[in-house]
């Protein structure tokens, strides 16, 4: 095993997808990592493959709903009590929520926008003293293509992945004057659970107006699922970058993602959406 670092990182949503992934990248590189799991019992996973990388006694779990405030405190004061210092901050855990912007209950709305925006601001406020005591102490946020490019059904998973970019945005030079480190990283389509939870389950309903397209979204979201690339890059990377004196403020992968982002930027807006909506009607 690597040695340590004496270096400690919270990575919230540790129990599936990026951030299991990305709690052993961090172990494996000498953290002592604090998973964030909203329910401890789902740490099997985590813990099983933390002892088969021989990482286990850097894996230290801890119950953190970030959208219980209570949770969310007592989770930095046991840092600070067991270890004095917290590195990096790896607002992690979310879920999407699908549906057409009509058609979503507003219950939906509120939902996606208190886990994915304000859970990730209650985190990082109450982890704010603790990490500014730490010399280039870095926060990540895991934000999204959908924080770039918001698609006909993924409006509510991307006014919350929008609302983490502004977020980013303005912590980023707040925390200038501190030496601190704010990075977005922007993932496109990947095989984790997270879209088995959301588009998996969504149903086009019968009489809707938007039955077509979404029908175009649901095939495009399953084609993309299909050839995802491998989750285990993007933890690598958020590794790389806890490691770096001088992150970039936004990465993106994979090379798909950047080069939609790239087009976006090129075409003017309306060429864009027509080109987006073109390629939703190809089934």
């Amino acid at each position: 095993m690597i040695a340590g670092t004496g270096k400690v990182a919270l990575v919230t949503g540790a129990s599936s997808g990026f951030g299991l992934l990305i709690s052993l990248e961090l172990a494996q590189a000498g953290y002592d990592v604090a998973a964030g799991l909203r329910r401890p019992e789902a740490a099997q996973e985590l813990m099983t493959r933390a002892e088969q990388a021989g990482v286990a006694e850097r894996i230290h779990r801890v119950r953190l709903d970030i959208c219980d405030e209570e949770q969310v405190r007592a989770v930095a004061l046991h840092l600070e009590q067991r270890f004095g210092r917290l590195d990096v901050l790896v607002n992690n855990a979310g879920e999407a929520v699908g549906g057409m912007v009509e058609e979503v209950p507003l219950s939906g709305w509120r939902r996606q926008m208190e886990t994915n925006f304000f859970g990730t601001v209650s985190v990082t406020q109450h982890m704010l003293p603790l990490m500014r005591r730490t010399e280039n102490s870095k926060i990540i946020l895991m934000s999204s293509i959908s924080g770039v490019v918001g698609f006909p059904g993924y409006g509510p998973y991307a006014s919350s992945k929008f609302a983490i970019e502004g977020f980013g945005e303005s912590l980023s030079l707040e925390l200038m004057p501190f030496g601190m480190h704010v990075v977005l990283v922007q993932p496109g389509a990947y095989g984790t659970p997270i879209w088995n939870k959301s588009f998996g389950e969504l149903e086009v309903k019968e009489g809707s107006p938007y039955s077509d397209m979404l029908k175009g979204v649901l095939d495009y979201s399953e084609r993309t699922a299909r050839g995802s690339g491998n989750p285990l890059e993007v933890a690598k990377l958020v590794a790389r970058i806890a490691s770096m004196s001088k992150p970039r403020f936004r990465y993106k992968l994979p090379q798909g993602t950047r080069i939609t982002a790239w087009i976006k930027g090129l075409l003017p807006d309306r060429w864009f959406q027509q080109m987006i909506y073109r390629m939703l009607g190809r089934r």
